[in-house]
């Protein structure tokens, strides 16, 4: 679900490969309001911070500057060079009014643009004989507010349905957008009733157990399949064996059968 929600937020195919320790877990009694809901690595060694905010804050801003702050320290010890400093990416799903502003997805960065010129500045560096250069945004951290009360489109877009479902709850039956097909099953499996929930496990359980027995049967049979060739090679080699002369205790040594079953090849 996480995905499907990043790659239409973001504009690209994003996967996560680690979901990290939340920031919700303080280390000082001074860090109770850094709340994170979910941390996450994703397949290009970045972080992303996903907060679900339902009541204001008066410093908001700067609680989220905050954090990313406290996850960039936290994902580079002191060994390591800047250069293995981690881009982040801080959303923040908002429930409440956070200032003036005419849409329901405010992105920013830094960025540093040419005061008479207008032109981006790109950095560049040299590493191992190698020119290498970036531009700021590709290092410093990007931030996605979005205002979910805001919202009031008719949903067309995938980024639209997400924004619907995080507002309304409701899923259109129809829909492609990545991720919300997964969270259209969690939500009918949470909107069950206890006993609807229990039988419903019941049932999974059930199946689960019938598909294990089935593999384990299959299992034995390949076993008893196998047993059943190995014992024929024996006795293939053991009639070879008997008919180039070979007395009966050669051919006992050599296939580990019993005298008897050699007279009767």
């Amino acid at each position: 679900m996480l995905e499907g929600f990043l790659t239409v937020l973001l504009g690209e195919d994003v996967k996560i490969i680690e979901l990290l320790e939340s920031e919700s877990n303080q280390q000082t009694i001074d860090d109770k309001f850094n709340r994170v809901n979910i941390k996450a690595r994703n397949s290009k060694d970045e972080i992303i911070i996903v907060e679900i905010q339902n009541t204001r804050e008066l410093y908001y801003l700067e609680r989220i500057l905050y954090g990313v702050a406290k996850a960039i320290t936290e994902h580079i010890s002191l060994s390591e060079c800047y250069y293995e400093v981690k881009k982040i990416y801080s959303i923040s799903i908002l429930y409440f009014d956070i200032g003036k502003g005419d849409d329901y997805l405010y992105h920013g960065q830094n960025n540093f643009t040419g005061v008479h010129t207008g032109d981006r500045l790109e950095i560049t560096t040299k590493e191992k004989d190698a020119l290498v250069r970036k531009l700021p945004a590709e290092v410093f951290p990007e931030y996605f507010l979005i205002r979910v009360n805001e919202f009031n489109k008719v949903a067309v877009t995938p980024l639209e349905e997400w924004i619907e479902y995080l507002k309304t709850g409701c899923i259109r039956h129809d829909t492609t957008a990545p991720g919300l097909g997964e969270a259209r099953k969690k939500l009918i499996y949470y909107n069950m009733s206890p006993e609807e929930r229990h039988a419903y496990d019941e049932h999974l359980s059930a199946i689960m157990i019938q598909n294990d027995v089935l593999d384990g049967a299959k299992l034995e049979g390949r076993m008893e399949g196998m047993e059943k060739g190995i014992e024929k090679g024996r006795m293939d080699i053991a009639r070879n064996l008997k008919s180039m002369g070979l007395d009966i205790a050669a051919i006992q040594k050599a296939t580990g059968l019993l005298p008897e079953e050699i007279q009767k090849l």
